[in-house]
């Protein structure tokens, strides 16, 4: 298969290099309030990275709101549209489509964002037998299994979210810590609404 993973070249966070990946990293102000949101890309087999960074906007190789702090090893024999006997499908090629289709669709954060494009493409690959990805399960998977680069990206996640809620409760107390709930509440319960209730609220 022509992207086997042995073939690929190696993960290298330095130089930004994660081969048939998925990359997440915090996003300044919401990840400091609700450290599972972030943003999210999808890299190509040279492992650049490729992500939905505004209206009609594909970002290559500068990936928004800095370094990669979390990624997932795709494994390609799990896409089955790489596996198909008469097929002609490539990991690049899937990608290529979904860039192409992205440069044309406006950026919304709550109803066409990064986590659309990312999905767009494992739907469009087949990814682990289905193409049923959403904006929820991918960024579940991500929070529950993505790998930390380093110990450094750790930090980066969850320090400014310890240092707010300190802040705050301190501050603000009780008020504060039920403000910070309902905050996260309401951005998750967006999303889980607009996936599973109303159906084409959250464009993929």
């Amino acid at each position: 298969m022509e992207n086997d993973r042995s073939q690929l070249g190696q993960i290298d966070p330095r130089r930004a290099r994660f081969p048939c990946c998925i990359v997440w990293t915090p996003i300044p102000f919401i990840t400091w309030l609700v450290p599972f949101i972030g943003h999210i890309g999808i890299c190509r087999e040279d492992g650049v990275i490729l992500d939905f960074a505004g209206p009609n906007f594909i970002s290559v190789d500068n990936f928004a709101f800095g370094t990669v702090a979390r990624y997932i090893l795709v494994n390609c024999d799990e896409c089955y549209k790489l596996l198909e006997p008469e097929g002609d499908a490539t990991w690049d090629g899937a990608l290529r489509k979904g860039t192409q289709e992205f440069q044309n669709r406006n950026y919304n954060l709550f109803t066409c964002n990064c986590h659309s494009f990312v999905v767009n493409n494992l739907n469009r690959l087949f990814y682990s037998g289905h193409d049923k990805w959403n904006v929820v399960s991918i960024a579940a998977v991500m929070f529950l299994q993505g790998r930390w680069v380093s110990a450094a990206s750790v930090v980066k996640t969850f320090l400014p979210f310890a240092v707010v809620v300190s802040i705050g409760t301190l501050l603000g107390g009780m008020t504060f810590l039920i403000g910070l709930v309902a905050f996260a509440a309401v951005m998750t319960g967006w999303f889980l609404v607009g996936t599973y209730c109303i159906k084409g609220l959250i464009e993929l």
